[in-house]
């Protein structure tokens, strides 16, 4: 059955077949001529009794020369083992031991909190130290510095554009303030706003906004300042809460709250009149006290008089007698002189005056002779 043999040795590429004589057949090898085997591991163009590389070898071989590996060096021209097998084993091993090492071990400082995501998806937040998670790309950290205090500056005088504010008398100032905060929790955070900086700016020019229009001109520009941060902190606070940002404001400082400066003149020239009237008030006030100190004085002693002239009443009203007359005599120009058999008055002071006048007579003279000469 010489049909059957051949059918059952042609291969299934349609290459070799024997023939009656067992001999191949007709056919056509890879290099397009007749009596090679088409095989389709070997090259083309190689002749069908000269075995070469086949594809897949060829592909390896690529493959080893894409990665720097040479033809007999190994994987990445890694030297051979001593037992002749390649080195690329023990380096994927290296390297996946290295990925391991750098993604799966996190290192969390004191003031800063790691917030891990399983596959984007918020997990769980680690605590200060060193924490192991799932390698990359199945868990990422990121990390967020909790302690450190932000501020947000707000107007400035330095800027171009002035930054008015209206307020509940409807005057118009310009305001320039700062704002401090910092990050309470990490995960809220990281995912409820898209821009913290900016959101805590808006929700700040709010606030300010809202609190300032409630006050006056006066409390706005001075006596105020202190009540106006304290009831925008509280609002900002109140806000940020309501947005679950994860935001803790510390504080709210204005820097500067002046009027416009179309009138920034005027206001200085009313603010100087104020300070003027409030100096004389203060003066005023001031010598108020002084008089009723005194006369608070003279009340005290008046009364202690009283408790010793209710005491002895002669000694003290011939004392107080005394003291008077003292006081009334001592700027009169007399002399008394209580004694028998001596002239009743003596012109003593007219005397006093007289010796006094006539040195200065005497020099006059003098000056006048030697402008004679």
């Amino acid at each position: 059955m010489p049909g059957i043999a051949s059918a059952m040795v042609q291969g299934p590429w349609g290459g070799k077949s024997e023939g009656p004589d067992g001999n191949d057949g007709p056919g056509k090898g890879q290099d397009g001529g007749e009596g090679g085997p088409r095989n389709p591991w070997t090259q083309p163009g190689k002749p069908g009794g000269q075995k070469g590389p086949s594809a897949i070898e060829e592909l390896l071989r690529r493959s080893r020369e894409s990665f720097g590996g040479g033809g007999n060096g190994g994987f990445g021209n890694l030297p051979p083992r001593a037992s002749g097998k390649a080195l690329w084993p023990i380096a994927i091993g290296i390297l996946i031991l290295l990925w391991l090492a750098l993604t799966c071990f996190h290192r969390v400082g004191p003031q800063e909190r790691g917030v891990v995501t399983l596959l984007g998806k918020y997990s769980r937040t680690l605590t200060p130290g060193i924490s192991l998670t799932l390698p990359a790309p199945f868990e990422s950290v990121t990390t967020v510095d909790v302690e450190e205090i932000r501020t947000i500056d707000i107007g400035s005088a330095a800027a171009e554009s002035e930054n008015l504010v209206l307020t509940g008398d409807q005057n118009i100032i310009d305001l320039a303030y700062s704002v401090r905060w910092n990050i309470r929790n990490p995960e809220l955070y990281l995912f409820q706003l898209s821009d913290p900086d900016t959101s805590v700016r808006e929700v700040a020019e709010s606030a300010m906004r809202s609190v300032v229009a409630s006050v006056s001109l006066d409390d706005a520009l001075g006596a105020g300042r202190t009540e106006i941060e304290q009831q925008v902190e509280l609002r900002m606070q109140e806000i940020l809460d309501g947005y679950k940002s994860g935001i803790r404001v510390q504080g709210v400082a204005i820097k500067q709250a002046d009027p416009p400066t179309a009138v920034n003149d005027a206001f200085k020239a009313v603010s100087a009149a104020q300070q003027t009237a409030q100096t004389y008030l203060n003066e005023a006030r001031a010598a108020a006290q002084q008089v009723t100190a005194k006369a608070q004085g003279e009340a005290a002693a008046f009364d202690k008089v009283y408790e010793q002239y209710r005491l002895s009443p002669e000694v003290t009203r011939r004392r107080m007698y005394y003291e008077t007359m003292e006081g009334v005599l001592s700027n009169v120009d007399k002399t008394i002189v209580e004694s028998g058999g001596v002239t009743p008055y003596l012109p003593l002071p007219e005397l006093k005056r007289r010796a006094q006048a006539a040195p200065a007579t005497a020099q006059g003279n003098a000056a006048q002779a030697e402008g004679n000469q």
